[in-house]
């Protein structure tokens, strides 16, 4: 969340109803986040590549390409996004195997706007983590590395200096 209370990050809504992409949109969005729509998979993708997405809100009945298919491309190119399922044919068959392809929950339409925004939160939660965690990781080893080189530099000095 920001400072005013707001929340932040990115999420892309991939769906071929246009009345249901118009309603979520402007949801999210009313919420704090900065939402963009995509009507098929393919461009869904391209959108994807591009933008910087922390959410992902995907239909599994698109109609060029398989929802599922667009999951797993999705997490190929960022294993971080969370790609919430959101589907007409919500089977236990089909959930499970979403959430094998590496999604982070299923829901079945139509979604409750209040359920679904504390899927979202969770959601943006858990990937604002994974970053954080990224971050920190990453500082940990340059600071691994640079102590045993400043050790070896500061003995280096010493022999010289004395």
């Amino acid at each position: 969340m920001n400072d005013a209370g707001l929340k932040s990050g990115r999420i892309l809504v991939v769906d071929d109803d246009d009345a249901l992409v118009r309603i979520l949109v402007e949801y999210l969005q009313k919420l704090g986040y900065e939402a963009d729509a995509a009507r098929d998979g393919i461009s869904a993708l391209d959108r994807f590549d591009g933008g910087g997405y922390q959410s992902v809100l995907l239909d599994l009945g698109l109609p060029d390409m398989d929802g599922m298919e667009v999951l797993r491309r999705m997490q190929v190119r960022d294993s971080q996004a969370a790609v919430i399922v959101l589907t007409g044919s919500g089977t236990i068959e089909n959930a499970v195997a979403a959430i094998r392809s590496g999604a982070y929950d299923f829901i079945a339409k139509p979604a409750d706007l209040k359920s679904l925004e504390l899927i979202v939160d969770r959601a943006m939660e858990r990937c604002q983590l994974q970053r954080q965690r990224g971050v920190f990781r990453g500082l940990t080893l340059a600071l691994l590395i640079s102590v045993p080189l400043w050790l070896v530099l500061g003995i280096l000095l010493a022999r010289v200096v004395f």
